[in-house]
């Protein structure tokens, strides 16, 4: 049925023509001495603009003439409010104000984060019974108090009450005395200093294990598991090619290697010694 209304809808809109931009300029003039004439007309020239963005945003929870509807409600904003003098089509100046009612309309209509319908819908009924129970007593109600108002379990609200959630931008200020932002407590956890010690200690043992190796197998273990860190491990292929040796060579040359190393950890520990 929708898409029946959508297809109508592109063949009216397409009976009106394209303009230059001498007739943009024109109707802006026009429209600036209360013609309202030429504001219907550079808002119907442009309406297949409308079209061109709803189509983006469309999905299946999103009826795409609802979005055209709202976009069309920013088409003429932006028909009120263009002037000859910005010396940019029309159509560019338009689509800011198109694409700001369309996404207004988005975010009202789909949540940012998608909750089961069930559960949405008992949010909806915590949230209308705190507002009446606030208005009748004067202060926000218990947990308790919500829980027998709806014939609920005081776990059952609880429960219910973890699918609640509100958005806020990371760059809105915590405080009217500073300019610390919500991104600014947030921890950084692409660089943690623990790890990076640790990963140090872990290179500085296993290059003091490599002592007790043959020359060949400690260039094996230090190009295969890359101890310079400055370049990415290299393949068995490429430590054959280095030692002049075969791919299967290498491959026993590095199992021997890590069992020697296994065996060294183990000699120290059993003698008290810390490797």
């Amino acid at each position: 049925m929708e898409l029946d209304v959508y297809k109508s809808y592109v063949k009216q809109i397409q009976r009106y023509p394209l303009l230059k931009f001498e007739e943009e300029a024109e109707l802006a003039e026009s429209i600036l001495s209360g013609d309202q004439r030429a504001k219907i007309r550079l808002v119907q020239c442009n309406l297949r603009l409308v079209v061109s963005v709803a189509k983006k945003f469309t999905t299946q929870k999103v009826s795409i003439m609802d979005l055209i509807q709202e976009g069309n409600i920013g088409l003429m904003t932006a028909a009120a409010k263009y002037k000859a003098s910005y010396k940019t089509r029309f159509s560019t100046y338009a689509y800011s104000w198109i694409l700001q009612y369309m996404l207004r309309y988005l975010y009202n209509k789909c949540p940012l984060i998608s909750i089961p319908h069930r559960k949405d819908e008992m949010l909806r009924r915590i949230s209308a019974a705190q507002n009446f129970l606030f208005q009748q007593t004067g202060h926000m109600p218990s947990e308790k108090e919500l829980a027998v108002y709806l014939g609920m379990t005081s776990e059952a609200l609880k429960n219910l009450l973890q699918y609640s959630y509100s958005v806020s931008s990371i760059d809105l200020e915590c405080g009217d005395d500073t300019n610390t932002t919500v991104g600014d407590l947030i921890e950084d956890t692409t660089f943690s200093p623990e790890k990076k010690f640790m990963n140090a200690v872990t290179i500085h043992e296993i290059r003091t294990l490599l002592s007790v190796l043959p020359h060949n197998e400690q260039l094996v273990i230090y190009h295969r598991y890359n101890l310079a860190g400055e370049h990415k491990p290299k393949t068995l292929r490429e430590v054959s090619t280095m030692l002049g040796v075969s791919t299967e060579t290498v491959r026993q040359m590095e199992i021997r290697a890590i069992k020697h190393m296994q065996e060294a950890v183990l000699n120290s520990s059993e003698n008290g010694i810390t490797v």
